[in-house]
């Protein structure tokens, strides 16, 4: 069974390499679901790593539906993400009606060319699962990953066992994924299982600082935009 290991980190990459993981997925910000990680990680993550990564495509948090810039965006993170040898790439985007988006999907699947191409848990978002498992197939998609719809993947199962019977692409269960459930999906049948096995270090006290994290941005049904005329308004006041 392929174990694959979602690393938000140059460090977590190298521990997942330690513990016998086939790949990684390399991303960052793991409290949003993950963001497409900085050139600067890829790269080391590459020249230190001797199994293969593949590399998040999402430009922010949120929904899955994307803007005309952030697509740009995504084409541009996927080329230089071949310029520095990953061995394939995780992305994927949906309609407002969250059905998938072929058309931009496929864009990014065949910029991703010979690499693999994940279509990531945005399908636990898709309105017809099996609709949307044929769309993904047709357009070149070899793995998806899932949890079946559910809040786990554990819970998902049945589905991800149902669905695996009528794909030839690989359903790979992410989500909840941990050593007392690991061998369920694996005696199921599925063939792929994605986890971060994360624990939390580096502690420092902080005390009473003000806190960084801005709780008006954790928002998944809107996207935090610049807006012109407030932008105008601040440099108009100090010019």
């Amino acid at each position: 069974m392929l174990v694959e290991i979602c690393a938000n980190s140059l460090e977590s990459a190298m521990h997942a390499v330690k513990a016998g993981a086939d790949r990684i997925e390399l991303c960052s910000e793991l409290g949003v679901g993950g963001i497409t990680p900085s050139a600067g990680l890829i790269r080391l993550v590459k020249k230190q790593l001797n199994i293969p990564v593949h590399v998040l495509l999402r430009p922010r948090g949120g929904h899955f539906t994307y803007s005309d810039y952030e697509f740009e965006v995504m084409k541009a993170d996927i080329l230089a993400c071949k310029e520095m040898g990953v061995d394939g790439i995780v992305s994927g985007i949906l309609h407002p009606d969250f059905t998938v988006d072929v058309e931009r999907t496929k864009t990014l699947v065949d910029l991703t060319g010979d690499l693999h191409f994940v279509f990531h848990r945005a399908f636990d978002w898709v309105s017809n699962p099996s609709d949307a498992l044929k769309e993904l197939e047709s357009i070149g998609v070899q793995t998806v990953l899932t949890s079946g719809g559910e809040t786990s993947a554990a819970i998902g199962l049945p589905k991800l066992v149902t669905w695996q019977q009528h794909t030839t692409m690989t359903l790979m269960a992410g989500g909840g994924v941990s050593p007392d459930n690991a061998m369920k999906f694996k005696n199921a049948g599925l063939n792929a299982i994605h986890c971060s096995g994360s624990t939390f270090s580096n502690t420092l006290n902080i005390g009473n600082k003000i806190s960084m994290n801005s709780s008006k941005h954790l928002v998944e049904d809107q996207v935090a935009v610049s807006n012109p005329e407030l932008l105008k308004a601040i440099i108009a006041a100090v010019k």
